[in-house]
C-alpha cells in the first residue's frame, strides 16, 4: 500500500466559487480545516481554497499523536484546549477520527535523559500536564521490553493520538456540513490589495472578495508571503514514516527514544518513524536564513541532515520562481502535492529495530510507507499572528511537527482573532515580528 493522497484520486470538494465571503483560508490542512469549522460556527461566510487535496500534505503524514508532553510552555495551554476539542470533534464525527487516548512515553536511556525530562516536568507541571516520572521497573511493564533498555521515561497519561488519513478529511466533511465552502485543485495566486489592506484573494480560477484572509499553507506558507514582501525565516525538513500490517498489541502506548517513535494504530498495526531523525534539502532559503537557523544548528541537539539541492519544483528549489504576476501560473500549481519519496535506508531500519526490540510481535511487515516536509522555524515554535504589513491577514504557520495535534485548539484560537475576539492565551511568543525586532530567539524544548 502507497500513500493514500495522490491528486489521480477523484477530488471530493469542488464547489463552485463565491463572489465574496467573510474569510478565506488558504490551506486545507488539519489548521485551515479547523479554522474555517469554528469561523463558520461562529456565523461567518467562510472559504476554503486548497492547490491540491485536503490534508494531502503533512496534516495527514505525521505519526498522528496529540500530545501536551514535551512541548514549549506557550504551547501547552493551547494544546490542553485541543485535546478538549479532539474529544469534542469525535463525538460529533461518529468516531470516525480514531482518537484513543494511549498515553505519550518519552523513553530514557541515560540518567542525563531523565534529567533534562525532570526539568521540562517542574516547568509544566504548574500548567496542568498530568505527566509523572516512571523509573526502569514501571517503565518495562508499560512498555512490555522483556529487555528494556531504557532506565525510565516522562509519561503522560492524558495524551491521545488519532488517525490522520482519516480524521482531517472527516473535519473537512464536518465543515462542510456546517456551511463551510471547500474548493480542491484551485491554487491562490496571490493576495488582492485595496489601500494597502487585504480585500480578497486572486486564485486561478478567479477572484474572491474578503476582508480577511488566514494564511495556513504549511512548508508553501514563505513563498506565499515572500511575493508580498513579508520575510518569514521557514524552512522544511523530509520526515519519514511507515505502518506496519496488523500485529498483537503488546505495546499499548506512542512512544520515543533516541532511535525510535512508534504508536498504535486503529488497523490494529503500528506507525513507525526514525525519532526525530530529518532531512535538509539545500535552497536558496536555506543560504538565506542560515544565520537565523545557525544557534540552533550549533547545540546539536536535532538530528537534521543537510541533503543535495531540493528538488525541482520543491518550496525552496533552486528554479522554483519567487515573484509571479497574477495571471500567471504559480507554483502552487506546478505541484499540487508535496508528496517527497521516504528515505528507503531508514525505512528498513527502523522496521527492523522496532522488530528487534519487541520480538513477541513476531514478523513484523510494512503496510506502507511515505515522506512528508515538515514546516519548522528557527526556534521551534510556529508563528501565529496578524501580518501588520497587510491588514486583514493573518498566518499561522511553522508548526513544526505539532500541528496535528494542536490543531484544533489553534483553530479556535485563530478564529477569534478574524473576529478581533480575544484569543484565549498569550500568543506572544507565536508572534511574526520576533524575527526582525531584535529579540533574543529561544530554541523550545527538545524533547
Amino acid at each position: 500500500m502507497s500513500f493514500p493522497f495522490q491528486d489521480v484520486i477523484p477530488r471530493e470538494h469542488e464547489a463552485a466559487l463565491p463572489e465574496a465571503c467573510d474569510l478565506v483560508v488558504i490551506g486545507a490542512g488539519v489548521i485551515g480545516i479547523c479554522t474555517a469549522l469554528y469561523a463558520a460556527r461562529a456565523g461567518l461566510r467562510v472559504l476554503v481554497l486548497e492547490k491540491g487535496r485536503v490534508a494531502a500534505e503533512q496534516s495527514s503524514r505525521n505519526w498522528g499523536w496529540i500530545r501536551v508532553q514535551g512541548r514549549d510552555m506557550a504551547e501547552i495551554p493551547v494544546a490542553l484546549e485541543a485535546q478538549r476539542l479532539w474529544s469534542a470533534l469525535e463525538a460529533e464525527c461518529g468516531g470516525r477520527l480514531g482518537l484513543r487516548t494511549v498515553g505519550v512515553g518519552y523513553l530514557a536511556r541515560s540518567d542525563k535523559d531523565m534529567a533534562a525530562f525532570g526539568s521540562w516536568l517542574e516547568e509544566a507541571r504548574p500548567l496542568g500536564v498530568s505527566s509523572r516520572l516512571l523509573d526502569r521497573a514501571e517503565t518495562a511493564a508499560l512498555t512490555g521490553a522483556a529487555e528494556s533498555p531504557w532506565c525510565g521515561m516522562l509519561h503522560t497519561p492524558t495524551d491521545m493520538k488519532g488517525e490522520p488519513w482519516a480524521a482531517v478529511p472527516e473535519l473537512a466533511r464536518l465543515a462542510v456540513a456546517e456551511g463551510v465552502t471547500i474548493r480542491e485543485g484551485c491554487a491562490v495566486r496571490g493576495l488582492d490589495l485595496a489601500a494597502g489592506q487585504v480585500a480578497g484573494v486572486v486564485t486561478e480560477a478567479g477572484r474572491v472578495r474578503a476582508p480577511r484572509v488566514v494564511l495556513a499553507g504549511g512548508a508553501w506558507s514563505s513563498l506565499f508571503l515572500r511575493r508580498h514582501g513579508v520575510d518569514l525565516p521557514q524552512l522544511s525538513v523530509r520526515s519519514t514514516a511507515m505502518a506496519t500490517g496488523p500485529l498483537p498489541q503488546a505495546v499499548p502506548l506512542a512512544a520515543v527514544d533516541d532511535r525510535l517513535a512508534f504508536r498504535p494504530r486503529a488497523d490494529g498495526g503500528y506507525t513507525l518513524a526514525p525519532s526525530g531523525w530529518s532531512e535538509l534539502m539545500l535552497g536558496p532559503d536555506t543560504l538565506r536564513h542560515m544565520r537565523h537557523y545557525l544557534p540552533l544548528a550549533l547545540k546539536g541537539e536535532f538530528d537534521v541532515h543537510l541533503r543535495a539541492p531540493a528538488p525541482r519544483g520543491y518550496p525552496d528549489a533552486f528554479g522554483t520562481p519567487r515573484r509571479w504576476r497574477d495571471e500567471e501560473q504559480t507554483p502552487f500549481e506546478r505541484m499540487r502535492i508535496l508528496s517527497p519519496e521516504p528515505a528507503a535506508a531508514k525505512v528498513e531500519a527502523t522496521r527492523a529495530a522496532f522488530a528487534a526490540q519487541f520480538p513477541q510481535m513476531g514478523e513484523v511487515a510494512l503496510a506502507a510507507s511515505w515522506a512528508g516536509m515538515i514546516d519548522v522555524l528557527p526556534d521551534v515554535v510556529p508563528v501565529v499572528d496578524q501580518v501588520a504589513a497587510l491588514p486583514g491577514l493573518i498566518v499561522a504557520t511553522g508548526m513544526c511537527g505539532h500541528g496535528f495535534g494542536i490543531g484544533p485548539g489553534f483553530g479556535r484560537v485563530v478564529a477569534d482573532m478574524v473576529q478581533d475576539n480575544a484569543p484565549g492565551h498569550d500568543l506572544a511568543r507565536f508572534r511574526l515580528s520576533r524575527f526582525s525586532d531584535g529579540s533574543k530567539l529561544v530554541p523550545g524544548p527538545n524533547l
